[in-house]
């Protein structure tokens, strides 16, 4: 827990990852949103606060010198983003860009109506040009850049690869007066020579995935259907890692139901962020899906029926496909997604 004499703030939306990371245990999902904001001109371009790009909106703030961010009246985006769980993310971290790359299909060249992209990334902590998959916009291609930009973002603590404190709207004597402590405030250990954020991303490395749920005829129907439908085409349901000196992640099969593509099916948050359009998200994974709810990236669906009607555009042929199903079709997929 980050205090703010450790740096944490002026602005921050928890005091520990813990806060938004906790179901069903630290490092899942959690129910604590994160709020972006934008402008949507009439030319359709988005506008931001600054000229950063920056668009989160902290909940909390350190509580002297006025250092709460607010919304601007005439911000007509406003969106909310869920955590997304981390079971699992160093096999995620362990696919070979060339893996993902040769999922995209951005012009929708085999004429299935889906036309996932990869984005890609700048690596902050290397300067490599990386294709990106932690994220709801697929903005980070390691757990490092992933970790240091939440302990920026979320609790407001600089490190080596942000160093830049995130406070939209208030000026800099607010934030001098709000967070005194000079940047970055994620010094290495003495002893260790590790940062904050090193440890961060090796917590989040060995997280193992979620195991699968119990699986009996049923279940094996719905995966059928699964496929059939065109559902497969988006959530691909095994991906594999590339080489790697650690046995953990060396060509190792992840049952991962994504492609880390970003795609545009109707449900996207209105911001832009990186090469990420305003109507693109990322494809989520959905081993673990059973242990998570609400659903979509903003918690808007209750079930899993209310996510998959929300499914539009480029995969509209898939909910289509599953309208299609007969009553027991629809039970034995529930039935299958529900033992993810």
């Amino acid at each position: 827990v980050e205090s703010a004499e450790e740096g944490l703030g002026p602005a921050f939306n928890g005091t520990s990852c813990a806060v938004c990371h906790n179901l069903p245990s630290v490092g899942g999902s959690g129910i604590v949103a994160e709020v972006r904001a934008a402008r949507r001109m009439p030319d359709g371009q988005i506008q931001t606060i600054d000229a950063t790009g920056e668009t989160v909106i902290q909940l909390f703030s350190i509580p002297t010198h006025n250092c709460q961010p607010a919304i601007p009246a005439d911000y007509n985006v406003v969106a909310r983003r869920l955590p997304i769980p981390l079971f699992g993310a160093g096999l995620v971290e362990a696919i070979d860009d060339a893996t993902l790359m040769n999922l995209e299909d951005p012009l929708d060249r085999n004429r299935d109506g889906v036309s996932g992209r990869v984005s890609e990334v700048i690596d902050q902590a290397t300067g490599e040009r990386r294709v990106g998959r932690f994220g709801w916009k697929a903005q980070q291609a390691t757990l490092l850049t992933f970790g240091a930009e939440a302990y920026r973002t979320e609790m407001g603590i600089t490190n080596d690869v942000f160093p830049t404190e995130l406070g939209l709207g208030l000026s800099p004597s607010q934030m001098t007066l709000c967070d005194p402590i000079p940047e970055p405030e994620d010094i290495p250990d003495p002893r260790t020579r590790r940062r904050g954020i090193d440890n961060f991303a090796s917590f989040m490395r060995f997280l193992s995935p979620v195991p699968r749920g119990p699986v009996d005829d049923t279940v094996r129907a719905g995966e059928v259907a699964f496929n059939a439908v065109g559902c497969a085409a988006c959530h691909i349901p095994t991906l594999v890692t590339g080489p790697s000196s650690n046995p953990l992640f060396n060509r190792r099969p992840l049952a991962l139901f994504s492609d880390l593509l970003l795609h545009d099916i109707g449900t996207g948050d209105g911001i832009r962020q990186g090469v990420a359009g305003p109507d693109e998200i990322r494809t989520p994974a959905l081993w673990g899906l059973r242990f998570r709810r609400p659903l979509l990236h903003d918690g808007s669906a209750a079930t899993i029926e209310d996510a998959i009607a929300r499914h539009d555009r480029e995969a509209a042929l898939a909910r289509q496909g599953v309208q299609t199903l007969s009553d027991s079709g629809r039970a034995a997929l529930l039935a299958f997604l529900r033992s993810l």
